[in-house]
């Protein structure tokens, strides 16, 4: 790369405080976590990487394998005796017949213990089979400290997992579409085809209608794991996770932990801006060509470090015709005090082709770049 062209421009950084001191006194939760989804950084958090019970939240996971299965099969699910559960339910009897895509309406939307039970067996054969199946996700998730052994939630002493890793699962899962509009949903019909009928349920997830930017989640109770609720909220382009466990007064936690991240970050989106960036081109018809990034840039920052945060643009002076669109050729570097918090790499937009010139065209190009 020869001449270093840099453009230092000042903007917001993100410099997360894990500490839970901020409002640690105002919640009920025994372990809780506020996590930055686009980040994949923890904001605030308490007793984060404790194995705790974590009741219908297990859900989250069981539903989603149910979707992933269904998006290549949705087949049609017979319940059967051995199926049956206790608790919560979406009131399946032996002999009704829904797609497997709808067992995950009933889990989200009911916590149906049923449900949950139809498509651990469905899928993996047996509940033992689909709990190998449930934490091989959660290993290529990063749920280092969990431990799937039921499909509801149900108490088992094995079945555990922690605030963290909960809040890790709930960000993975809101990448499947039909899963991230299942949980944002208040209310959804299942069609039966065993009996023809049509059945609707309401979401569990009170967090809905009490806060204006939820977006989903799951509730979860046993006596055993008291209240647990992790759920999503998204405002202005920032998405935060929350999750508690072990919260007599889990709502209110949850309304405290997303009010304490949408005041003190944000979601800063410079894709727009990167995009008209552009090098000047040598050696053809074209003088300069445009440039992107592979990757959105969106910085999450904290609200009060504006005034010390650099973006830097490093780029050549010029290149020489020809290039190919794909081409790297310089980066995006965002940093704090000389720490480097991000970097984003530039590539050509485009082909250019070589153009033939004369030995002055190429002399006088040059000279004036």
């Amino acid at each position: 790369m020869k001449r270093t062209l840099a453009i230092i421009v000042s903007f917001f950084v993100f410099a997360f405080d894990t500490t839970a001191c901020a409002i640690d006194g105002s919640l009920s939760a025994q372990a809780y976590v506020l996590y930055c989804v686009e980040n994949d950084t923890v904001v605030l958090s308490k007793n984060a990487q404790e194995q705790m019970k974590m009741a219908s939240t297990t859900k989250i996971m069981t539903a989603l394998l149910a979707l992933e299965y269904a998006q290549e099969d949705d087949r049609l699910v017979t319940f059967h005796e051995s199926m049956t559960a206790e608790g919560s339910s979406m009131y399946l009897k032996v002999g009704d017949t829904v797609h497997l895509s709808d067992l995950a309406v009933g889990m989200m939307m009911a916590s149906g213990n049923d449900a949950a039970n139809a498509a651990a067996i469905t899928i993996g054969g047996s509940v033992k089979n689909f709990a190998k199946i449930m934490n091989s996700r959660a290993e290529k998730i990063g749920m280092t400290n969990t431990n799937f052994v039921t499909p509801s939630g149900l108490d088992d002493d094995n079945h555990y997992s922690t605030a963290l890793d909960m809040a890790k699962l709930m960000a993975y899962a809101l990448n499947n579409e039909k899963f991230a509009e299942i949980t944002g949903n208040t209310t959804m019909t299942v069609d039966f085809l065993t009996p023809r009928k049509q059945v609707a349920y309401n979401n569990h997830n009170r967090l809905l209608s009490l806060y204006e930017y939820c977006i989903g989640g799951k509730t979860g109770y046993t006596k055993a794991s008291g209240r647990c609720l992790v759920s999503a909220a998204r405002k202005d382009g920032l998405t935060f996770v929350a999750v508690t466990l072990n919260a007599p007064s889990d709502w209110n936690d949850h309304i405290a932990l997303y009010n304490y991240g949408f005041e003190h970050y944000c979601a800063l989106d410079f894709s727009e801006y990167d995009d008209s960036l552009s090098v000047d081109v040598v050696g053809s018809d074209k003088s300069s060509v445009a440039l992107y990034t592979k990757e959105n840039c969106l910085i999450i920052a904290e609200k009060e470090t504006a005034d010390r945060i650099k973006r830097t643009v490093y780029l050549p002076s010029f290149v020489y015709a020809p290039v190919k669109k794909g081409d790297f050729v310089g980066m995006v570097v965002f940093s704090l005090d000389d720490k480097v918090l991000k970097t984003y790499d530039l590539f050509i937009g485009e082909n250019v082709d070589r153009q033939e010139q004369s030995a002055f065209a190429r002399f006088m190009a040059l000279f004036f770049n």
